[in-house]
């Protein structure tokens, strides 16, 4: 995992809002980095590569898989997990109780 996956993983091991997740959970022929299935949301954390070459197209068709199958896809910039943890994990538990 990269430290901003480990950061996160730090915060979401505690339970935040009662919510359990799974990290590098295995989805058809996905990983995805935290699964919370439960709610059936999935928390990508992206770096700077997501923005290069052909992984923005390989993002929205791995989205589109996921979404087909009722899961819903939060993406979060790495950055911002550097930025704001504790917002990143509010959001996330208040995107999960959607």
């Amino acid at each position: 995992m990269s430290l901003p996956e480990v950061l996160l993983w730090q915060a979401l091991r505690q339970r935040p809002g009662g919510l359990r997740f799974r990290k590098q959970h295995p989805a058809g022929a996905y990983v995805l980095d935290f699964f919370c299935p439960r709610h059936s949301l999935a928390i990508e954390v992206d770096g700077e590569v997501h923005a290069r070459g052909d992984r923005p197209q390989r993002d929205t068709d791995r989205d589109e898989w996921l979404v087909s199958r009722g899961i819903t896809v939060l993406r979060i910039p790495a950055r911002e997990v550097f930025g704001d943890l504790d917002a990143i994990v509010r959001h996330i538990v208040h995107t999960a109780r959607g």
